[in-house]
């Protein structure tokens, strides 16, 4: 699902950890409706992009643009309110509630209590594992099972805007597989998606539009399927 009109745009954004220079001057565009990914090695700020956007770390300079309104000044909840979720790095979903809580977190700012419901049968639909875990504790599912919750939980908020942080992170290969076709099935339900990856090679496959960063900067943009032609990221992040 392609567009020319941006959802967000990040303008000349630097964040700062204390004395530490994260994010020095990142720019990008990410097309309404798309996959856009964002790729670089370990430590090179992608994680910490993704949490300037949704307002956990805060920017420093330059501005932030959803759907043409500014939000680099406002808190994660209202970041979240405005249509924007994250699915963070780690999971971080509660290990003593059980899945449906987990879930039901997910919506804590919508109040309309039918569409939640319908909202929750989706999101079982996508992941039918969960369907038979809604009772148990998040802590006690596997890593794969943790990661679908991470993401149904991103969905619960209904978002416009779904920021996945690293969700092939210690997968095995065939739940990397499954996550990425569960990726294109949201994207293809409506929800334009900026995506952190590791496994470089699966982001560009899914993605319309690629962003390279190394050390806080944004050094390529492309289409993804232009990277992943491109020799310079073959070398560095496609092993070839």
């Amino acid at each position: 699902m392609t567009s020319t009109q941006s959802i967000l745009e990040l303008s000349e954004v630097h964040t700062y950890y204390g004395n530490i220079h994260a994010l020095k001057g990142v720019s990008c565009s990410i097309p309404k409706g798309e996959i856009a990914c964002l790729i670089g090695a370990n430590g090179a700020g992608k994680s910490t992009t993704l949490m300037t956007i949704f307002g956990v770390q805060p920017a420093s300079q330059g501005e932030i643009r959803f759907k043409g309104n500014p939000i680099h000044l406002l808190r994660p909840e209202k970041v979240a309110a405005l249509g924007v979720s994250q699915s963070p790095e780690g999971r971080q979903i509660f290990p003593r509630m059980s899945t449906h809580e987990n879930l039901e977190m997910g919506a804590f700012l919508r109040k309309d209590k039918a569409e939640v419901e319908r909202d929750l049968e989706w999101v079982l639909s996508l992941f039918p594992v969960l369907k038979d875990r809604t009772r148990q504790l998040g802590g006690t599912l596997s890593g794969g099972e943790q990661q679908m919750l991470a993401i149904g939980r991103a969905l619960m908020s209904r978002p416009e805007l779904l920021l996945l942080d690293e969700p092939s992170l210690g997968l095995a290969p065939k739940l990397v597989e499954k996550i990425f076709e569960t990726i294109l099935e949201i994207n293809k339900s409506g929800v334009t998606i900026f995506l952190v990856e590791q496994n470089a090679h699966m982001a560009l496959t899914i993605s319309g539009t690629g962003y390279v960063m190394e050390t806080g900067r944004v050094i390529l943009t492309d289409k993804a399927s232009a990277l992943l032609e491109n020799e310079q990221v073959k070398k560095a992040y496609l092993g070839e």
